[in-house]
């Protein structure tokens, strides 16, 4: 296992963790903004039309309508990504993360309406008389790429394990422990027949369930994260400057955070931005596919309104809420993380300015700096090391009243072997006081405001119902994935397996699927982006039928209804 997690973290390191990932991703979308004239805001108002069902016409072919099936691709985006995934961009990038997470939903929001116009252009109806889409499809039947469209589906089944199902009860299941003390197999049992009772239903029933819980998530969230806000609203005004000045010069130190360079918030905001809102990762396309409609461009113009409302709006409360908190820069009592640790030759100060600069050197990958990692053995007697000769880092931060144990003992006597800065026994466990990050950094920030302590129960209930919907989204993936792959007789065996896999991962580490997870969303996102950009005259001229067709149809009605798009914008 050691040896499959450090080849997936070297092939995350070659695709995801790149340099040039990050420019990809934001270079398509880019290019589709100026490209189609900045789709996101001149078709923003006849998105939110056509989401209400204001021309929709009984005999458009499909198995939802335009909100089910934006509320079906909200809840696939609409998760963990908006609770930890900020929270964690923000305790590694510091405030600039949370500006290129923002960019990343804009360029977006136009990356979406490409891949979702083109995907549902070339849907097709199965066997068994259900509407099936996806980037797939356009691969094989337009661009005649029968292995790179093969190869999306089989990233699209890898994910939807690894972002939909397993991470997901794992965290509902950690946090169900640790705020309610709800032995965590009980939960993943509860909600994992939940889950077989709304996904062995099929589209028609997820889509009547996410339509539901959606917009019911979103407020649970938005109150709580409202109360914050007001709380601390005195710090709002500077939480927005940091953000837009620390953009293009990185993080400075601040409070027990060590600081980060501008390539480190760049590469990590993007990477967060597109973990939250996946636009142009293709997954959104697959629940689109089902929309009624007879016109690919108005359902790629709902999809618009995805990073919109997941990014712009709930990743940017979260962010406002890490931030006013304060609570990003403070240490706190926690169990250090194996793979966010590592032990260093010396003592270092981060009241000392020479020390802060070495070890912002160090954790932002410059090679002048003389930090080295620690090998050796600690003396340790009742979880005290008695040799000094060296500092824990954790979470981008000095770790302080530093604690050993092994297992749930935390008194631990005897050596502690360390090798390049790592401990040799993976059971000994390392307690202290160090920044905290992920879902937890946000619950710390959600008790700094007039719900005091009782915040807590608001992060937990919003972790529930977005991961829980998450992974409802994401078995609708993965089953149209197998659909394309091996037939409509392969998706109830899938089925089964998705929820097995979802209640054993509530109790089992679950490290190895998200570095699995991380390489299949680059995996789905390269092709996809790929083919877009082969495509993109046929998006233009599509998007150009679609207004003539639309013009006609409205004829000479008056006012705004009239024509929603002038000349002008052609």
């Amino acid at each position: 296992m050691d040896v499959l997690g450090s080849f997936l973290d070297s092939l995350d390191a070659m695709l995801g963790g790149s340099w040039w990932f990050p420019y990809v991703l934001l270079g398509v979308g880019f290019f589709f903004t100026v490209y189609l004239k900045f789709p996101q805001i001149r078709y923003f108002k006849h998105a939110c039309r056509v989401v209400t069902g204001k021309y929709d016409k009984n005999a458009h072919e499909g198995d939802t309508t335009h909100f089910q099936a934006l509320s079906t691709a909200l809840s696939g985006t609409v998760g963990t990504g908006n609770i930890g995934g900020v929270a964690l961009a923000i305790s590694i990038g510091g405030p600039a993360a949370l500006f290129w997470m923002w960019m990343t939903a804009f360029f977006g929001m136009t990356t979406k309406f490409v891949e979702v116009t083109l995907s549902h252009k070339y849907r097709v109806k199965t066997a068994d008389g259900t509407m099936a889409g996806g980037p797939m499809y356009y691969m094989d039947r337009r661009l005649n790429m029968k292995w790179l469209a093969v190869l999306f589906a089989v990233a699209t089944v890898i994910s939807s394990f690894g972002t939909g199902s397993l991470p997901q009860i794992n965290n509902i299941a950690q946090g169900m422990e640790a705020t309610f003390g709800f032995e965590r197999m009980a939960t993943g049992a509860v909600l994992s027949i939940l889950l077989a009772l709304v996904i062995l239903g099929g589209i028609k029933r997820i889509a009547a369930i996410t339509s539901r819980v959606v917009p019911v998530m979103a407020a649970v969230y938005i109150l709580g994260a409202f109360a914050v806000i007001f709380y601390n609203i005195e710090n709002i005004g500077p939480s927005f400057v940091s953000v837009f000045t620390n953009a293009f010069t990185g993080s400075a130190a601040a409070g027990g955070f060590l600081g980060a360079s501008f390539a480190y918030a760049f590469n990590r905001g993007v990477n967060r931005g597109l973990f939250s809102n996946e636009a142009g990762q293709g997954s959104a396309p697959i629940a689109h596919a089902s929309a009624k409609a007879d016109e690919p461009v108005s359902e790629g113009m709902v999809s618009i309104l995805e990073p919109f409302i997941d990014t712009i709006i709930i990743c940017t409360l979260t962010g406002l809420v890490i931030l006013s908190s304060g609570v990003w820069t403070e240490k706190f009592e926690t169990e250090f993380e194996r793979s966010g640790m590592t032990f260093i030759k010396g003592n270092y100060d981060e009241a000392n300015e020479a020390d802060r600069e070495q070890l912002y050197k160090y954790l932002n990958g410059h090679s002048d700096h003389q930090v080295e990692e620690y090998t050796g053995a600690i003396q340790v007697v009742q979880g005290i090391a008695v040799n000094k000769d060296f500092t824990v880092i954790h979470s981008r931060s000095i770790g302080e009243d530093i604690r050993f144990g092994i297992s749930d003992a935390h008194q631990y006597t005897g050596t502690v072997d360390i090798e390049s800065g790592t401990p040799v026994d993976p059971s000994i466990t390392i307690q202290g006081k160090s920044l905290v990050h992920s879902a937890e950094l946000t619950t710390k920030a959600f008790t700094r405001g007039f719900f005091g302590d009782s915040g807590k129960y608001i992060v937990s209930i919003g972790l529930l119902l977005f991961a829980f919907s998450t992974a409802i989204a994401w078995s609708y993936y993965g089953d149209r994935a197998m659909t394309y792959l091996l037939g409509p007789r392969s998706v109830m065996p899938y089925r089964v397996f998705y929820v097995a896999g979802f209640f054993w991962a509530s109790f089992a580490d679950t490290t190895l699927i998200w570095k699995l997870a991380a390489v299949g969303i680059v995996v789905m996102t390269l092709p996809n982006l790929f083919g877009i950009m082969v495509l993109r005259k046929e998006m233009k001229e599509t998007v150009d039928e679609y207004w003539e067709k639309f013009e006609k149809e409205q004829g000479q009605a008056s006012g705004d209804d009239k024509i929603e798009k002038s000349r002008d914008f052609q």
